[in-house]
């Protein structure tokens, strides 16, 4: 029996095992609030991209002055909030845009605290006025009057328009076969990307979540060579978009490097060098998408594993291609989509070593904690094997594993 063939027959010995433990529990359907995003791209007019641009600069103002303020003070982001009223009698300038950013600024600040502390995150840095990506962000204000609800943020896809505060209506392009949003407003984040204007909406939507009985499970092993390998036998190549990009994006750097700060012609390079950046993000993200849509459709279950990829990162030889694959955007895209199915989503430990056990006999090599040996045959059972194909089998069986002992406690 060849490595591929004992991959399914593994698959299809597990998945029984999982139905057998499970044909008794009937299905349950639960109706959940999920906060979703939509993004937009907006298309304002003259006076709107002046206030638009305006608000960024004000957003940046805030969040710099009170992080200068945090060194001699704690942070404290309802003691900084109270200070805002005196600030506008300063700086009147600041009136002109939308208070709620004032306020979600400082939030911001807040919360890169939060994640220095709690994360072990770099301190938060004063933002600087030349950056590829700027962006603020406004609260959705719900009143009634006269029992007539009034709303700060308003989307009609019927007419294609938003409305925003202080900006009022603009044209949006994007979800075209989508009519309507059942749900609350939260957010607004309205940025500026490649010379393009987005709106990002967080909407909390109230949906009917059926909770299935798992009909086939799999594991999945990631890695650069081959992008993801599925205990299936399935294999999704990685693309190296980045190659696709680089000798560009080198050529332009090189170009902006030369050009006089403060020119015109300087301007239009970084343009065209944030174009550049942005394909190359959007290149990525289509094709993760279509990865984890098809997983999550084809599987009820999908086990992976836990990656540290700031330590990863430091071996400087695989660094650039760790960051091509973007691992953790297809960890967070499959997390989110398998939680919107109802479905299951497991991680197994980090230093699990799936890649050095037999996934026919369980015996372990440790010598094979070298990345070159793609194939070896197991010293105990004579098997021959793929490496990244036995990783995901090893890690389906731990999936299993943690499956079976969540049906123990139910």
């Amino acid at each position: 029996m060849s490595t591929r063939q004992s991959a399914f027959f593994l698959k299809n010995v597990l998945t029984n095992l999982c139905l057998y433990s499970i044909m008794n529990i009937p299905g349950v359907i639960s109706v959940e609030k999920q906060l979703k995003g939509y993004i937009f791209r907006i298309y304002p007019n003259q006076n709107q991209k002046q206030l638009i641009n305006k608000s960024f600069g004000v957003n940046r103002f805030i969040y710099n002055y009170f992080l200068e303020k945090s060194k001699t003070e704690k942070m404290n982001a309802y003691k900084f909030i109270k200070q805002i009223p005196e600030l506008t009698k300063q700086y009147e300038w600041l009136k002109e845009v939308d208070s709620c950013l004032l306020r979600t600024s400082i939030f911001d600040l807040d919360n890169a605290y939060q994640k220095h502390y709690k994360e072990q995150r770099e301190k938060p840095k004063f933002k600087s006025k030349n950056r590829s990506r700027n962006s603020y962000r406004t609260n959705n204000i719900i009143n009634t009057y006269k029992k007539i609800t009034y709303e700060s943020i308003k989307l009609d896809l019927e007419k294609r328009m938003i409305t925003l505060p202080k900006l009022k209506e603009m044209k949006i392009r994007g979800y075209r076969k989508l009519r309507k949003i059942d749900g609350r407003t939260i957010n607004a984040t309205v940025y500026k990307e490649a010379n393009k204007y987005y709106v990002s909406l967080c909407i909390e939507e109230q949906t009917t979540i059926p909770k299935q009985i798992p009909t086939s499970i799999v594991g999945i092993d990631l890695g650069i060579k081959t992008l993801v390998t599925a205990s299936s036998g399935k294999i999704y190549k990685n693309p190296k978009q980045i190659k696709r990009y680089e000798k560009k994006i080198k050529g332009l750097n090189r170009w902006l490097s030369r050009a006089t700060p403060g020119s015109k012609n300087r301007y239009k390079i970084k343009q065209k060098l944030a174009r550049a950046y942005q394909k190359l993000k959007n290149a990525r993200k289509y094709y993760l998408h279509s990865i984890s849509r098809e997983l999550t459709e084809e599987h009820d279950i999908v086990v992976t594993e836990k990656l540290k990829i700031t330590e990863m990162v430091k071996k400087k030889s695989l660094s650039k291609s760790i960051y091509d694959a973007s691992w953790n955007e297809l960890l967070r895209q499959l997390e989110y989509k398998i939680k919107w199915k109802g479905k299951q989503f497991y991680q197994i430990e980090t230093y699990y070593p799936s890649s050095q056990i037999c996934n026919h006999c369980g015996h372990r090599n440790k010598k094979l904690k070298d990345l070159k040996i793609r194939n070896w045959i197991c010293e105990e059972c004579k098997n021959e094997l793929e490496r990244d194909l036995n990783a995901s089998i090893n890690i389906m069986f731990e999936g299993i594993k943690k499956y079976m002992k969540e049906l123990e406690v139910m």
